[in-house]
């Protein structure tokens, strides 16, 4: 079992940068598949970025490719997600999640992929 706790989330003006922190407890994740997600109000949850068990590559939305950058600390046993140029739709609960196998490429960016999830933490982009 593993337990996920966001931080970082807040209030920024277009085009400001926030970086979100995802700490992992009860045991280490280095070596799991991880992903962020976010949720906008009225919206279905949608990926951000992952990277997979054993894989080097990283990967991410569309929307955000080119403005976010997913990064990890082993020994800290935390993921970040930085996120610059934000816009205001860029604003929504972000989530990381975890799934202690391999996720295959075409799955990566599924909600059901993943097995364990944090609480959340509100990122909104407004002036």
């Amino acid at each position: 079992q593993v337990q996920l706790a966001e931080s970082g989330g807040g209030l920024v003006q277009p085009g400001g940068s926030l970086r979100l922190s995802c700490a992992a407890s009860g045991r280490s994740f280095s070596t799991y598949s991880i992903g962020w997600f976010r949720q906008a109000i009225g919206k279905e949850r949608e990926f951000v970025s992952a990277v997979r068990r054993g894989d080097t590559n990283i990967y991410y939305g569309d929307s955000v490719k080119g403005r976010f950058t997913f990064s990890r600390d082993n020994a800290k046993n935390t993921v970040y997600l930085q996120m610059d140029s934000l816009k205001p739709e860029d604003t929504a609960v972000y989530y990381c999640a975890t799934h202690p196998n391999r996720i295959i490429t075409s799955a990566i960016r599924a909600v059901e992929s993943y097995s364990y999830w944090g609480q959340g933490t509100q990122v909104t982009v407004s002036s």
